[in-house]
């Protein structure tokens, strides 16, 4: 089969947000998207205890976009002002689509807090299509034991399906576009070839470990951790030189223009405008502070 070539590799420096330092390999000044992903924070692990807890993130705002997170290490509380609350342990997902508006905060548990651990976990920002831009918003909580699993060459490579569809294997989360989530967890020397929809603009990100992409001399380890692939080929070949785990998102793009500010992702700055004016006025819902 006919690989795709890569047309990037990014960096995955850390930035400060706040209290929270993070890797954030997507957007940098060398990539700015990778229509339909929009941004990528890459936080944690971070030791959580009763004197030390960064990662508490109080009611705030979305609307416009898919805000998605992996969570590998540690426990969330979510809370939303759809009514929704559920604790989001290691592997699970959860899935939010701001559509007009939602309220949410997230943090450690505070059963978490007070035994102490680590935390460590992804968000992801999915941009929505114009005409979803201010559908209904929802939220889905998948938990780790519940995705299926694909495994490759004598279960040396296992791939979680999040979303979309991997050889005839379909992922619980329902999505607004056709998008590809999944996660990949490789042992030492581990191989295999993994599809890529031909209409998909595809990124491969290093959560930790070391590999090699399409048998060449393309290493992704510490710093050079995000991949985005051309839309030329019908997938990619990987080999692992030490245990390691990736995500792999892969999606339709929708060629639209982008207008973003803070928790907000419209297409024109007149939405922008009106998705601050709705947020003050209560239109997104209300979640009081805990």
């Amino acid at each position: 089969m006919k690989t795709n070539t890569i047309k990037t590799i990014g960096r995955s420096d850390f930035v400060n947000m706040g209290p929270i330092r993070l890797r954030q390999p997507l957007p940098t000044q060398q990539i700015d998207m990778i229509d339909p992903f929009i941004l990528l924070h890459h936080y944690g692990p971070y030791h959580i205890s009763e004197e030390h807890n960064p990662f508490d993130l109080g009611p705030h705002p979305h609307r416009g976009f898919e805000p998605i997170t992996f969570l590998f290490q540690g426990e969330q509380l979510h809370r939303d002002s759809l009514g929704n609350e559920s604790v989001v342990k290691a592997g699970d997902v959860q899935w939010t689509t701001a559509g007009r508006g939602i309220v949410h905060a997230e943090g450690p548990t505070k059963e978490f807090i007070k035994k102490g651990g680590y935390i460590e976990g992804i968000q992801l920002w999915l941009n929505l299509p114009a005409n979803k831009k201010m559908m209904p918003a929802n939220y889905q909580h998948e938990r780790n034991e519940d995705f299926k699993v694909v495994s490759f060459n004598d279960d040396n490579v296992k791939i979680k399906v999040i979303s979309g569809e991997l050889e005839g294997i379909y992922g619980r989360i329902q999505t607004q576009t056709s998008v590809n989530a999944f996660i990949i967890d490789t042992n030492e020397e581990g191989n295999a070839f993994i599809k890529i929809p031909s209409t998909h603009q595809a990124m491969l990100y290093l959560i930790h470990g070391d590999v090699t992409l399409n048998e060449s001399e393309t290493l992704i380890q510490d710093k050079n951790q995000l991949i985005e692939f051309n839309q030329d080929g019908e997938g990619f070949s990987i080999k692992a030189h030490k245990k390691s785990k990736l995500l792999l998102m892969s999606g339709e793009p929708l060629k639209e223009p982008v207008n973003s500010y803070g928790p907000y992702v419209m297409n024109t700055q007149t939405e922008i405008l009106e998705a601050m004016r709705d947020y003050q006025m209560g239109k997104m819902g209300f979640l009081p502070e805990r």
